[in-house]
Order: structure tokens, then sequence, then C-alpha cells
């Protein structure tokens, strides 16, 4: 039995996105898509334990899933008498598709449409291709989960009312678009590097593989686009430490106690290249460019005493020319500590506290600044901050280690 589970939760990461775009594409509607999938999913937790697994399980789910939604569209034809609408909705001969002929693709540049507002563009394609729950969601955006289902929900109404077409823009249209996509990209990437919610698991090697794959797509389709391509190499330069990154036991490993030897050095040389590529251009780099070189520097030290902090404060500073958020602040100050010492470092959070009290991560910083300042009592009650806000058990249990090592 729990075989079985550990193949419908694999099932799941691996297939989500597949079949919803699948059905997207051929039924033309979204909400169609979504809950055929759901139900697809339901059935394989009720037969697969007594019917075994399927040999081919993304396979067997888009069939269920396809009959799901054929079932729902003959119920629907009964009860408004559109047999013909629905009877063309039931042939399966795809659309003109665009550029890239990949239904996740062109499901991300649907739910990445302008005509929606940013933030129901990243929740719906988080929860169309990554599957991720509205909880799960409203745990990334710190928002509340019922205005986060209603964001969703509104944005896919607003693509049917808009007939909002569901394929890879043209050639003209691309670089207008690809902004928002790139965004959302960006944010499953995140959610699988490390995942926001508490009892799953802190990494999700699905949803960076996931987001890896699209952003490969979008650079074959835009080659010349530097910040796709520096999305690329900071999604890859991320993932190459991905193995290191939390221990046996369960506990995250911060960046400076990693073991080096278990990065990826493919990925690494990879990402390196394209950060190489974009600066022999001479283009002025982008947000996506600037964080590239800058995790290009962290892997690019033998040790954590190697690495060049003076380059990294600024590759920072030209990133706040770009990006003024206090979270990209926070990581400067990070880096400032290194450089400046904590001291320095402490004085540039402690503006932060009004703008990121909500944030996990500013207490977490300021529990180690305060603690290599020898200031215990604070350093303690930072530790309990971070750990009381909302976070995956990875992540808390390196807190609370960190916290009980104090006097």
């Amino acid at each position: 039995m729990t075989d079985v589970r550990e193949a419908i939760a694999h099932a799941h990461r691996k297939e989500w996105a597949r079949v919803v775009a699948s059905l997207a594409r051929r039924f033309g509607d979204l909400d169609i898509a979504e809950e055929a999938a759901a139900e697809a999913f339901a059935t394989a937790v009720e037969r697969w334990p007594a019917g075994g697994v399927p040999p081919n399980p993304g396979a067997w789910l888009t069939t269920t899933a396809n009959h799901k939604a054929l079932d729902r569209l003959r119920r629907e034809a009964k009860r408004t008498d559109k047999h013909k609408e629905a009877l063309m909705l039931y042939d399966d001969v795809a659309a003109p598709t665009g550029t890239i002929d990949d239904d996740r693709l062109r499901l991300i540049f649907t739910c990445c449409h302008p005509a929606l507002g940013m933030e129901a563009r990243v929740a719906l394609t988080l929860r169309m291709l990554g599957g991720l729950t509205v909880a799960e969601i409203a745990r990334a955006f710190l928002a509340q989960e019922n205005a986060i289902g209603r964001r969703i929900t509104r944005a896919k109404a607003k693509i049917a009312d808009a007939r909002i077409p569901y394929r890879v823009p043209s050639a003209e249209d691309l670089p207008l678009r690809v902004d928002g996509v790139l965004t959302v990209l960006f944010l499953v990437f995140n959610e699988g590097y490390l995942a926001t919610g508490p009892s799953t698991d802190p990494l999700r090697p699905g949803l960076t593989a996931e987001a890896i794959r699209l952003t490969r797509l979008l650079h074959a389709l835009m080659p010349e686009d530097g910040e796709v391509a520096g999305l690329l190499a900071l999604m890859l330069l991320i993932e190459a430490r991905r193995t290191a990154r939390v221990s046996a036991d369960g506990e995250l490993i911060p960046l400076d106690q990693q073991d080096r030897q278990a990065w990826d050095r493919t990925l690494i040389a990879e990402g390196h290249g394209l950060v190489r590529g974009r600066l022999a251009s001479g283009a002025a780099p982008g947000r996506y460019q600037i964080l590239a070189a800058i995790n290009a520097v962290h892997t690019s030290a033998r040790d954590a005493r190697g690495t060049d902090w003076s380059q990294v404060v600024a590759l920072y500073d030209q990133l706040v020319l770009r990006d003024s958020s206090p979270i990209v602040a926070l990581n400067r100050a990070v880096a400032i500590a290194e450089l400046d010492g904590p001291e320095a470092a402490l004085a540039i959070v402690g503006r932060l506290e009004g703008s990121l009290a909500g944030y996990r991560a500013f207490h977490a910083t300021r529990a180690e600044l305060l603690r290599r300042l020898g200031r215990e009592e604070e350093s303690r009650a930072a530790y309990g901050e971070a750990i009381r806000l909302p976070g995956n058990d990875a992540e808390t249990a390196h807190l609370t280690r960190r916290r009980e090592q104090l006097k």
C-alpha cells in the first residue's frame, strides 16, 4: 500500500502539468481541465491499490481524465441542449498551436496573459502547471487561502470570458509577453527549491525540473533574450546544489556548510557558460542575469572561505538599482556581513523590519547576525520568531538546532 501511495504521489508530481495541459488543449476550458485531472487522480487513489499501478501511469491518467471531461460535457449538453457545441469539443483535432508544439508551454502563456493581473497569473500557473494546492500557493504569497482561491477562480473566468487563446504568442508578441512568464517560472522553481509548507518534502525536484524544462523551451524560442538565458542559468546553478542542501536526518544545510563535492558540476558548467555568454554580449544585464552572476560567484569558489564577497556585494549593488525590494536588500545584507562584518549588516536588516516582519528569512538572518555579535538572548528570541512563522520542516529543524546551541 505504501508503494502505491508513493507511486500516486510520484505520478502527481510528474504528470499533473502534462495531463492538465493536454486537456486544456483538447477542450479549451481550464475549469474542465483542472477538475477532470483532479478526478483522474482521485480515481487512481481508489483503483490502483486493488488493481496495481498501471505500466504507464501518465497515459492512464490522461485517458481517465479525458473520459471524465467528456462525461461532464455530455451532462452539460443534456442540461443546456448544446449538443452540437459539446460534440465539437469532443473532436481531438488540435488547433494551431504557435511556434513550439508543447502543451505545457502553451498553457503557461495562456495563464500568463497580460489581461490578467500579475498575482493572478502566478497563482493560476502554480495551480495549473505546478499542481500546488490553494493552501500552498497562499503560503507562497503570504496571503489568505480563500483570497487565493478567489483569485484563481476569477482568472479562469476571465480567460473564458475574454476568449484568451490557448497558444504560444507570435514572434512579434513574444518580447512583450515574456516578462510575466519568467516571473511565473521563477516562482514555480522557488516552490520546488524550498517548499513553503510544513509536513511536505522540503525539496520538490519535480517542480524545479518542470521549471527548468519550460525555461529551456523558452530559451530555444528566444535565444537572444538575455533575461531568459539569465533565468535558465540561475535555475541551473541553484539546482546544481540540490543534493547537498538537506542532511540525511532532514535538516536544511546552509550554503557555507554544504559538501561542494556533491554539487552537480555538469549543471554548474552549463550555468557558467550561459553567464559568460551574456557577459560577452556586452548588453546591460537584467535582474535574472545579475542573480545568475551572483550564483556563479558562489559556485566558482572551492570552499566558502574562497567566495569573492566583494564581487557579490558589487553585483547586489547593481541588482538594487533594478529591484529595490526589501528581500533583495536582505540578501545584500547577508553579503555585507561577510565583507564588512555583522554589525554593518545588522544596521541594514534593522531598517527592513517594517517590511519583512512576517518573513521567516528576515528573522533567521537577524538571529544569525546577533549570534555572531555575541548577543545570545536577542538571537534566541529572533530564532523563536523565525520558528513561529510558517515554513517547511527542514528549515524548522535547522533553526531549532541553531537556537538550542546557544548557551
